[in-house]
């Protein structure tokens, strides 16, 4: 490929990166700050129906995070890929399940889930646009390679109960559904799957804490070998 040709991709693939952890920081931005003036003005009566409210902006933003993988994969973000894809993942499905569960989104849990979902990534999308732009300081580095996990555990331990909530719905619908079908395959086993799913949470979090601490001790390093 001619220095041209590899100049030009670079600079696309630049611009293109960049736009996008843009737009997902604006989106988020949005979401939270929207979530936070409704709950100021109206209290807890907020709560019933932040989702109707932001729920569109966050389903796009959720929606377009699964081209992370393929920048982690094609190299244009420098991340390891297990955890991204087990955050991506849970997400979404965490997110579909919302979205198909009108009476799980008036709780109050639904609305703490979105917002800890957006104070994590309002914590790694600037990382990424500085990253792009010039060295990260260390204090961004901490937040989002330190203060991040925590937080992470937190939002975790939230859509733990989300599920465990949204588990009385799923069994109304399911036995709903085998009413209408006269039959229980496969529709009565959704609330089964669905408390399975809450050990295969917990073990790609332990997952994804571990990797993690290494990629916090890797760029930490990193950092520390060039201020010397």
């Amino acid at each position: 490929m001619e220095p041209a040709s590899r100049a030009f991709l670079f600079s696309f693939r630049l611009t293109y990166i960049f736009s996008y952890n843009l737009f997902q920081f604006c989106g988020h931005t949005w979401i939270l700050a929207n979530t936070v003036a409704r709950f100021l003005m109206f209290g807890q009566d907020a709560l019933a129906d932040t989702f109707y409210s932001v729920g569109f902006v966050m389903s796009l933003c959720q929606l377009l995070s699964v081209l992370e993988l393929f920048h982690i994969a094609d190299g244009i973000e420098k991340a390891r890929l297990l955890p991204r894809f087990i955050q991506v993942m849970e997400k979404n499905l965490l997110l579909i399940m919302i979205i198909m569960l009108e009476e799980l989104q008036s709780k109050p849990v639904v609305c703490v889930q979105l917002f800890f979902w957006n104070v994590l990534d309002l914590l790694r999308y600037p990382h990424e646009l500085l990253c792009i732009m010039e060295e990260p300081s260390i204090a961004m580095l901490w937040t989002r390679y330190t203060l991040w996990i925590p937080l992470y555990i937190l939002t975790v331990i939230v859509e733990a109960a989300t599920i465990y909530q949204a588990l009385p719905y799923v069994e109304q619908t399911a036995s709903q559904l085998c009413a209408l079908n006269s039959t229980t395959a496969p529709n009565s086993h959704l609330p089964v799957v669905l408390a399975l799913y809450l050990p295969v949470l917990t073990l790609g979090a332990s997952l994804t804490v571990e990797q993690l601490l290494k990629e916090r001790h890797h760029h930490l390093e990193k950092w520390n070998r060039k201020r010397k």
